[in-house]
């Protein structure tokens, strides 16, 4: 298949510099309107373009696949997620899914770390105190809140994101780490930070910030929920940069209102872009719209990366960033 000729489907706008690096190489459809697109449109899609290239925002669910004449041939993912793609469907069509892992590492560990600080410091419920015009000037009692530096920071789910995380909270911030993993991680990580492996309900129990850090699978679905979250500390802090569907939203709602913990710091959410009206009317909750990896440094790596795999399918090259569909 020659490269010109292959045609492909942006869900949504990329970066401005691999927009015109795609078009100057194959035939792009650029969805201008930038609005996710429904399941019609992207079976629609399927049977029209030779690649589609989704995002965390489409659902490509079964019944994107059942339809007649497709011709998409590779699902390009822009991002390391996979979780909103029909995998056995995908599979069963004879469709190769790729992702773009390793390129936003940095970006979303420095989200979770500030989430972290933010949910610790109290630093957006503050903020809206001072914009709100009601700071009455320093005294020694307003709005005090948690120390960092020190304390014990659980990681469910010790990947590259994880692990860099760790790296953030120990050398800069004196943090003790514990962690949890489908398997224990090399020694060398474990001598360099420290970090004890413990099991998921330690983690839950022992840490003072709690990071999740996992993939979105069956297994891992409300991983935090009202059983978990009863296990933490009251004065602990739950930080979800991973994927929504982890977290029990109305559970943890419930637990801060309660006192049951004492904070938490969201960058996902279950279904975006809603977001729990119960844990918006909280104060205790730092809310951000899915920008952990939203540098421009960040996304344009996604979109090349993105690009190699589709590369690499049009001159019958092994495909770097295959998914592996069991």
């Amino acid at each position: 298949m020659a490269k010109k000729k292959l045609s492909i489907l942006l869900t949504r706008r990329w970066p401005e510099k691999v927009e015109k690096y795609l078009a100057s190489h194959f035939e792009v459809k650029l969805n201008d309107q930038d609005l996710p697109m429904t399941s019609s449109e992207l079976s629609a899609g399927m049977q029209k373009y030779d690649v589609l290239c989704p995002t965390v925002t489409d659902q490509l669910d079964e019944s994107v696949f059942s339809v007649q004449g497709i011709r998409t041939k590779l699902i390009a993912n822009f991002g390391v997620g996979y979780n909103h793609i029909a995998l056995s469907a995908a599979k069963d069509a004879g469709i190769p899914i790729t992702n773009t892992p390793g390129v936003l590492t940095d970006a979303t560990a420095e989200i979770a770390m500030m989430l972290i600080l933010m949910s610790a410091r109290r630093a957006g419920e503050a903020e809206r105190h001072l914009r709100a015009g009601q700071w009455s000037g320093w005294r020694p009692t307003h709005m005090l809140s948690t120390q960092v530096t020190g304390k014990t920071l659980g990681i469910i789910g010790m990947g590259r994101i994880g692990t860099r995380l760790a790296r953030q909270a120990y050398h800069g911030f004196g943090m003790q780490i514990i962690y949890s993993n489908r398997t224990q991680t090399a020694e060398s990580v474990e001598m360099e930070l420290g970090a004890e492996y413990c099991s998921v309900e330690e983690v839950f129990e022992r840490s003072d910030f709690l990071s999740l850090n996992c993939p979105a699978n069956a297994e891992t679905r409300h991983l935090a929920n009202e059983q978990t979250i009863h296990l933490m500390k009251p004065g602990a802090h739950l930080i979800n940069t991973a994927r929504g569907d982890v977290v029990d939203e109305l559970a943890l709602a419930e637990a801060l209102s309660g006192g049951v913990i004492a904070g938490a710091g969201l960058d996902v959410y279950e279904n975006e872009p809603e977001v729990a009206s119960s844990l918006m009317d909280l104060e205790q909750v730092v809310l951000l719209p899915h920008m952990g990896s939203g540098t421009v440094e960040t996304r344009e790596a996604m979109g090349f990366r993105a690009v190699q795999n589709i590369e690499a399918f049009a001159e019958h090259r092994p495909i770097p960033d295959l998914v592996t569909v069991h």
